[in-house]
């Protein structure tokens, strides 16, 4: 393999399965690297289930699919699987690259030079404000001396070995470039993760091959959080999952694509139809799965299909979604899982996503009008296509998606861009309080422009706290941190910083409170017994007797407590 001097597709193909492999492999220590010294360390969990999003639209191809199809493959299923900011990021990286090469039948390195700078361009296009010290510093770092490489005549796997050596050089500065990777001794975990999948393509130029066993099951390895209590109560108006892939063979134009969807939604719902150069992605639930498939044989060859049946057993059986839309039916899990509700009857003028992790928020957010809570956050993004889903089952005009995140907008961003028969306003919510404050700004008698300013500006008012508990030492934000000990993290920062949970409570609220400040309010999580909350709550009421305090069971996972002060 050492005379390698260009890329066909079929090992295009396998250095991607390469990669996906090998970022698999390297995950848990990827999630190690934490800027912050808590259990939500997800990055090479979010990157994983991205490729292997991309991982399973290769499967699904013959194994001479050419240049165009497999890039292709890599494209649509990394976008549809892209979860978390480092997710999303990866995604658009290989969007870019694919790009480029799409267009040629083998790949040598004055190409790669090319598609790596489009890959940068992408990457950072797709990003509102872009930061150094990430993955993109890492990105752009290879690009630059791709191009450089790609004008001397070196052999091919010395080429990329140069490119990867640039890259680590890249993820070794990113601390310099970062003050908190600095203060908490890591270098970027998205980088990492990009170098982990180019290593895994330079084992395949090397001879090495991936090992199909090494690539099952790692889609289930990481559920998704949802609500248990979802499926039990829903009512399932359509009971087949039914979805297929579109080998176009005559134009899909704007109104071909229009009246498609038209007829999805006539015999059915969740709708998600995704058009992408010469193929379209369909999920529907519906009750004449055989009426779908005849639809979509109008437009060219069907390639594939899944049907299942939602209401097979409902009461006894839980259906987990997966990140490529389907329901696929589990026995005995511990995890929470989900299935739709159905959509609404008559389509209104707004509708609203967020999304939220615990029984106790989902309520709150479901008393303010929320039509899906997608069950997600710091320890499990939803995807893309997470997000898409339940746009799908939104029957509204235009609908308000709150991802109360900061690792969850850029993948609701993409949702929105993506979704194309509904008009989506993305509030880039950071905290769950932030989300609250924003609805609750929300007035209907408003054009949809002024409540997207309202509940925008909304955000600024409303300071967050979280409570959780460190996992190594470390210093940060001139804190002395051990692993056990409490931490009180603000929007900006690390507030408080301790052993005993009440005492780092009460100082984070301390650095949060000022002269203007009215209203704390309180969400306690699962750990919390109602007790003890409703005693502190007491507490804060005393050390701070000119202000209002609320509290709530949020029954969030990871944080003790949950905070917002206004």
């Amino acid at each position: 393999m050492g005379s390698v001097e260009k890329i066909d597709a079929l090992m295009l193909r396998q250095c991607f399965l390469a990669a996906a492999e090998n970022l698999n492999a390297n995950r848990e220590i990827i999630n190690e690297l934490n800027v912050f010294p808590v259990p939500d360390g997800d990055t090479g969990t979010n990157m994983t289930m991205t490729v292997m999003s991309a991982v399973k639209e290769l499967e699904a191809l013959p194994e001479n699919a050419g240049m165009p199809a497999v890039c292709k493959a890599i494209a649509m299923g990394s976008l549809k699987g892209a979860r978390g900011n480092s997710g999303v990021i990866l995604s658009q990286l290989l969007r870019g690259f694919t790009k480029v090469a799409e267009s040629e039948d083998a790949l040598n390195a004055p190409i790669i030079a090319q598609a790596f700078s489009k890959a940068v361009e992408t990457a950072y296009k797709a990003v509102m404000k872009p930061k150094e010290g990430t993955i993109l510093t890492v990105a752009r770092g290879m690009s630059e001396k791709a191009a450089e490489l790609s004008l001397k005549e070196l052999p091919f796997i010395d080429f990329v070995k140069q490119v990867l050596e640039q890259g680590e050089e890249s993820l070794n500065e990113t601390p310099e470039l970062l003050p908190v990777l600095k203060e908490a001794g890591v270098v970027d975990s998205g980088g990492r993760g990009l170098l982990e999948v180019i290593r895994g393509g330079l084992n395949v130029l090397e001879g090495k091959r991936v090992s199909p066993d090494s690539l099952k099951n790692v889609m289930d390895s990481a559920p998704l959080r949802v609500n248990r209590g979802a499926i039990e109560n829903a009512e399932i108006r359509y009971g087949y999952c039914t979805e297929f892939i579109i080998m176009l063979n005559r134009i899909f134009n704007a109104k071909n694509e229009a009246d498609f969807k038209a007829f999805l939604n006539g015999v059915g719902d969740s709708v998600v139809c995704v058009a992408m150069d010469g193929m379209v992605k369909v999920h529907v639930h519906t009750n004449h799965p055989g009426k779908v498939f005849e639809e979509g044989l109008k437009y060219g060859s069907l390639t594939g299909m899944k049907v299942d049946n939602l209401r097979e057993e409902h009461n006894e059986r839980l259906f987990r979604m997966g990140r490529d839309g389907s329901y696929t039916e589990i026995r005995g899990s511990a995890a929470p899982v989900a299935a739709p509700k159905g959509g609404t009857a008559i389509k209104k003028k707004y509708g609203f996503i967020t999304v939220s992790a615990g029984k106790g928020l989902s309520e709150i957010f479901e008393e303010l009008g929320v039509d899906r809570v997608i069950e997600g956050g710091q320890t499990m993004n939803p995807s893309t296509q997470d997000i898409l889903n339940a746009i799908g089952e939104v029957n509204a005009e235009t609908i308000f998606l709150l991802p109360n995140n900061k690792n969850i907008i850029l993948a609701a961003s993409q949702a929105a861009d993506l979704s194309q028969d509904k008009k989506v306003i993305v509030i880039p919510s950071r905290s769950v309080p932030q989300g609250i404050t924003a609805l609750i700004h929300f007035i209907p008698d408003k054009s949809e422009e002024e409540n997207e300013q309202e509940m925008k500006e909304a955000l600024d008012t409303v300071k967050t706290g979280e409570v959780t508990y460190a996992i190594r030492d470390t210093e940060i934000d001139g804190h002395m941190i051990h692993a056990g000990d409490m931490m009180g993290i603000g929007d900006h920062g690390i507030l408080s910083a301790g052993e005993d949970l009440g005492k780092v409570l009460k100082d984070m609220l301390y650095a949060m409170v000022d002269d203007e400040s009215e209203v704390i309010t309180l969400y306690y999580g699962e750990e919390v017994k109602s007790q003890d909350a409703e005693r502190f709550a007491d507490s804060v009421r005393t050390a701070f007797p000119d202000l209002e305090v609320d509290i709530h069971s949020g029954g969030q996972p990871i944080y003790y407590y949950i905070v917002s002060v206004e």
